[in-house]
């Protein structure tokens, strides 16, 4: 039996679950899940190599139908029943007895790379965290939040990868942070129509920003000061992050270099926005992705399918 979990964030998004559970139709799945939602920056995209794109796809199938346990409304009432029953339906794929698409896929994958069901298990709790705390006095408490919440995904894929070195997992784990935050300050306002705000109060208090500023979404320069401090120590998190570009195999490079671009370019929409970011959430475009792609392809010095250049290239002109 196929268990129904993990409907995507609207009816017109819906993925249907595939008929069987036949491996490769669980990996179509999970691809299906991934691209069905929303994101700033690419995942698993034509850049990392095949024999790895269904495994990444896997790993974020994973996280994301969790992460909508614990956002999305469709779910308010049982959010804590969904993820227990995740986590049982995890230990019951590393025990070679999953029943849905996602796990029977993600088994698959902890098979080939031997994964750690440690960083699977983090993530969790990491959005438990989201059902049972709404404010973060200081930076250091919202770090302590994205070291379960973010981190681990960083880990899961160098260890796709192959790489498990030490210092390479803190460069990974400087990138997923740093792509946390840039999306935890992109969307304050609809965190705090779930009755969140991720931005430490620390800050807000020396900036001069309080939560009715959000609520009323007002736009002031006490705003606009606080906007441009967040994004500033996120690029500094990102600086961190750049040498594991550099570092790994053509494998992966590509892709955590779409990343690192797409992170840094969503802060740049963030600055830009500045005191209105209570109003107007800031977002990348298709301009935006081709920058983003161009960038990260030189950075590699990788080249694309004549075709696909030259899709970019009209893309990029109009920028």
């Amino acid at each position: 039996m196929i268990h129904r979990l993990g409907v995507v964030r609207s009816p017109a998004l819906a993925v249907p679950l595939p008929p069987t559970l036949e491996l490769e139709a669980c990996y179509r799945y999970c691809e299906a899940l991934c691209r069905a939602r929303h994101h700033n920056y690419p995942v698993a995209s034509m850049f990392a190599r095949s024999q790895l794109r269904k495994h990444i796809f896997a790993l974020f199938a994973f996280a994301r139908v969790a992460d909508d346990f614990a956002d999305e409304k469709q779910y308010e009432g049982r959010r804590a029943r969904e993820l227990d029953r995740w986590e049982e339906q995890l230990h019951e794929a590393y025990r070679g007895t999953a029943t849905h698409p996602v796990f029977v896929a993600l088994a698959d994958t902890v098979d080939k790379f031997s994964l750690p069901i440690t960083e699977f298990s983090e993530l969790l709790s990491g959005f438990r965290t989201d059902l049972e705390r709404r404010r973060y006095s200081t930076f250091d408490e919202l770090q302590s939040y994205t070291r379960q919440a973010a981190e681990p995904v960083g880990r899961l894929l160098l260890y796709i990868g192959g790489y498990r070195a030490p210092e390479l997992h803190a460069y990974a784990e400087d990138l997923a942070t740093a792509l946390a935050f840039a999306r935890l300050i992109q969307d304050v306002p609809a965190d705090w129509v779930r009755g969140r705000v991720y931005l430490p109060l620390e800050d807000l208090r020396h900036f001069g920003v309080n939560e009715t500023d959000i609520e009323a979404r007002r736009e002031t320069p006490q705003v606009g000061n606080l906007v441009r401090y967040e994004v500033a120590r996120t690029r500094a998190l990102f600086e961190r992050a750049r040498p594991l570009v550099d570092i790994v195999g053509a494998d992966l490079a590509v892709e955590l270099a779409l990343m690192w671009h797409g992170g840094m370019r969503i802060l740049d929409k963030i600055e830009h926005v500045g005191r209105r970011l209570f109003v107007e959430r800031p977002q990348l475009g298709t301009a935006d992705k081709a920058l983003v792609l161009a960038r990260a392809l030189a950075w590699r010095g990788e080249t694309l399918p004549p075709r696909t250049m030259h899709l970019v290239t009209r893309v990029l002109n109009r920028v």
